[in-house]
């Protein structure tokens, strides 16, 4: 169980600036239909081409905590590169692209290298992939909201959308805030393998007169194990030049997915 989780918050984590955007407070939300709202999502998508981003990790999983830093690199739908830091000592480095995910951490002398086809059957799951990964990290749903059909209502100061038809195997449901059209917090479900997966957004911070997420909490479930992993943007440069150097030391082990 706890490789399910150790790879589960790799691939999330893998997945000081204005003040926070905050959902609407009072109960005038104006009633929009699902279509709308998901138009009004996408079209406050965060608009770039690279990212350069520090980032502070909290992991707490019951068992162990500990709390590094770290930079994240993006080329828009092209690759997602993580280097994570202790005390200034990097600890590991992970390469995503979606073809292929790497990473080797220091610690243990270990590397992976595999796609997210061997990842998905590994973690149970046929939907893991480069583009979830990658809204997770901007704020955006994790799935494609125009690919089906949603039930929209307003709860909690919040647009609610609910597939009308779930998923085999799988329960949805988005939270997303009336001023910005950002995610405020997106769940999925599998009742049968007993997992959820909860993903807050706490408050959203102006790149670029953008709206992009400040802090995320991330809590997976499985059973009675619940992991949980905070994310801060600390800093936020985009459209930046960027670098992904990624070379696995020789000598490390290879972890193997049985």
């Amino acid at each position: 169980m706890n490789k399910v989780f150790y790879l589960l918050c790799f691939s999330l984590i893998v997945f000081n600036s204005c003040k926070g955007t905050k959902a609407v407070t009072g109960s005038g939300i104006k009633k929009l239909s699902a279509e709308k709202v998901i138009a009004n999502h996408y079209n406050r998508s965060f608009n770039f081409k690279t990212l350069n981003a520090r980032v502070k990790v909290r992991y707490d999983d019951g068992k162990k905590s500990f709390s590094p830093s770290a930079t994240m690199r993006f080329e828009k739908d092209k690759v997602i590169w993580v280097s994570v830091k202790m005390l200034g000592i990097t600890l590991a480095k992970a390469l995503i692209t979606p073809e292929k995910v790497s990473y080797y951490e220091k610690i243990d002398n270990t590397y992976f290298e595999g796609d997210f086809k061997v990842l998905s059957e590994w973690l149970g799951t046929d939907n893991l992939d480069f583009d979830k990964v990658q809204q997770m990290l901007l704020g955006q749903a994790l799935f494609n909201l125009r690919e089906d059909k949603y039930n929209s209502s307003v709860t909690d100061q919040t647009y609610q959308l609910k597939p009308k038809k779930e998923l085999e195997l799988f329960e949805r449901l988005f939270l997303i805030q009336p001023n910005s059209f950002k995610i405020a917090a997106q769940e999925l479900k599998q009742p049968l393998e007993n997992r959820n997966l909860k993903i807050k957004y706490e408050n959203y911070q102006k790149v670029g007169n953008q709206d992009f997420p400040k802090d995320i909490e991330i809590e997976a479930m499985q059973g009675d194990e619940k992991t949980i992993i905070g994310i801060e943007y600390k800093q936020v440069d985009y459209n930046a030049r960027v670098s992904f150097p990624f070379k696995i030391p020789s000598g490390y082990k290879e972890v193997t997915i049985q």
